[in-house]
């Protein structure tokens, strides 16, 4: 335990020393992260996640709370320009598989498919489109308002089609809130929505994979 120790402290320290910051500054958040990767690690005892967690580490230490939110005010909330036009399919970034659950005690996998309709005899036909999406992300509290004024502006305009549907997710990254009993106890209290074209839920756990592979960087941004 103590050489696991030691050779913790000396991995965030290079890891400190790398990122330019001085030694201590690093917070509470990145101690947790570090923490939390380094256990994973040492189990797996494998190269590829030693680099891949002093990565993230060293990003996490470079960029906090004060740059995010510099970047929000500078930029008036709008950290990238919007496309005026779809963007083709063969350019476009797949959206990663994420489980969510909701406060109605039932659980989704987004992005949502639509299982290929049956014959009577239980051959499968060729496949239907999926109803039309729109997925909103809020990493933290401040930025549900900013999912927000996608979200109804979306069904103003088309809420009369019964095929459209939003889903509003809000992501715990909380060890506390993601465990088990803490987690149904959460949802039973949240927020419910009278629409049914509308879905409030909630993804538990760590997103880091899942924003890397959107590019999101800012956490304050919806």
């Amino acid at each position: 335990m103590l050489r696991a120790r030691g050779a913790a402290g000396a991995l965030l320290r290079l890891a400190v020393i790398g990122a330019g910051a001085q030694s201590g500054s690093f917070s509470p958040l990145a101690r947790a992260t570090f923490a939390r990767g380094f256990l994973d690690f040492t189990k797996k005892g494998n190269t590829e996640a030693i680099e891949k967690e002093k990565a993230r580490l060293k990003e996490e230490i470079g960029r906090g709370y004060f740059e995010d939110i510099s970047e929000i005010r500078k930029n008036a909330g709008k950290i990238a320009t919007a496309s005026k036009v779809i963007i083709p399919e063969v350019d476009a970034v797949k959206f990663p598989d994420l489980a969510v659950d909701s406060p109605d005690g039932g659980a989704l996998q987004l992005p949502l498919v639509t299982p290929a309709p049956q014959d009577d005899d239980g051959e499968a036909r060729d496949g239907v489109t999926p109803d039309a999406s729109l997925v909103c992300l809020s990493f933290r509290a401040s930025s549900q308002k900013m999912a927000e004024s996608w979200s109804s502006p979306f069904l103003d305009a088309f809420g009369a089609d019964k095929n459209i549907h939003v889903y509003e997710v809000s992501f715990i990254d909380s060890w506390l809130l993601s465990s088990s009993p803490v987690r149904r106890a959460f949802l039973k209290v949240m927020r419910k929505s009278n629409n049914p074209q509308r879905h409030v839920v909630y993804a538990f756990g760590d997103h880091y994979d899942f924003r890397k592979k959107l590019q999101i960087i800012n956490l304050l941004t919806g």
